[in-house]
């Protein structure tokens, strides 16, 4: 590994599938470390916070290892964070899952639900719509990705102050339209797994840590 590669902390907190994306940012360049010491959380280049499983649960495992306050002081300070699945889902206001409404991280308005679609979970591959300036998927644009999941956010309501401030929201669809990306300053998720989407998803990676 390059001494100049970036250090990028996987947050350990509980959360499944941390072995593959420790793996797939090794193969995207970055310096990877599972850990959720809080200096080496702040001090990292990037931050990437996977989830798996359920809202409720992923929110309860994060605030038990004060997730919440290192997510949210790296972002105070405009430091790089990724979310993955769950830990796009997280972002939000709050989830509904089961008819039980959990609060999330509250850096976007809006409720993640599930899906008004005939088959779930959503799982697959499945195309994207991204914006024409999205640095995440600059050069993969029409790539597939791949997608494990029954809830969603289907409204984005935040808008930038200015143009250079503007989200940029990436779009998929099943049953009904989704949010499948987000690039909002330092903060960035995905609902898909990119670590599960070949080289397309080493790319997505590639894009992000160039951005640390």
């Amino acid at each position: 590994m390059s001494a100049t590669a970036p250090r990028v902390v996987v947050l350990d907190y509980g959360s499944g599938n941390v072995h593959s994306v420790v793996k797939a940012l090794a193969a995207a360049g970055a310096e990877p470390e599972l850990t959720r010491d809080p200096r080496a959380v702040q001090e990292a280049d990037g931050l990437l916070v996977p989830g798996v499983g359920a809202f409720d649960a992923v929110m309860q495992q994060l605030r038990a290892v004060r997730g919440d306050e290192l997510i949210d002081r790296r972002l105070a300070g405009g430091r790089p964070v990724l979310g993955i699945c769950v830990g796009l889902q997280i972002m939000f206001d709050s989830g509904i899952e089961r008819g039980q409404e959990t609060a999330g991280l509250e850096q976007w308005p809006g409720t993640v639900r599930e899906l008004e679609a005939t088959v779930l979970p959503h799982m697959g591959w499945n195309t994207v719509d991204a914006p024409a300036d999205s640095r995440l998927f600059a050069g993969i644009e029409a790539e597939r990705f791949y997608f494990v999941h029954s809830n969603a956010a289907t409204e984005w309501t935040l808008e930038g102050r200015t143009e250079a401030t503007r989200p940029r929201v990436t779009w998929a669809e099943h049953g009904e339209r989704f949010v499948a990306a987000v690039e909002n300053g330092p903060l960035s998720a995905t609902q898909f797994h990119p670590e599960k989407s070949g080289d397309a998803g080493i790319q997505l990676l590639r894009n992000w840590i160039a951005t640390c």
